[in-house]
């Protein structure tokens, strides 16, 4: 086990729980924040795996998570918000 492989296995044991923690309770925005840490946690963990293994290409897959992950969490910020209310009408 080399220290890349030793990072990837903190990063699995100590960070994620903690985001599905945050995502699992709390209120809606605490929730939302649990759900963004777990991607930015999962990209991290992309970039720490292919040094472990010795393969390069694999850092494109943490590349196109870094890009996919804002857009998934707005898209599930607008499905879980609902539309306005609107006043008076």
């Amino acid at each position: 086990m080399n220290a890349w492989s030793a990072a990837a296995l903190v990063l699995l044991v100590a960070a994620f729980p903690a985001c599905m923690w945050a995502s699992a309770r709390g209120s809606a925005v605490h929730r939302l924040a649990g759900v963004c840490l777990a991607g930015t946690v999962t990209g991290a963990l992309f970039l720490v795996l292919p040094e472990a293994y010795d393969r390069s290409s694999y850092q494109d897959l943490a590349l196109v998570l870094a890009v996919l992950s804002p857009a998934g969490v707005l898209v599930f910020t607008r499905f879980v918000g609902g539309r306005p209310r609107s006043e008076g009408g």
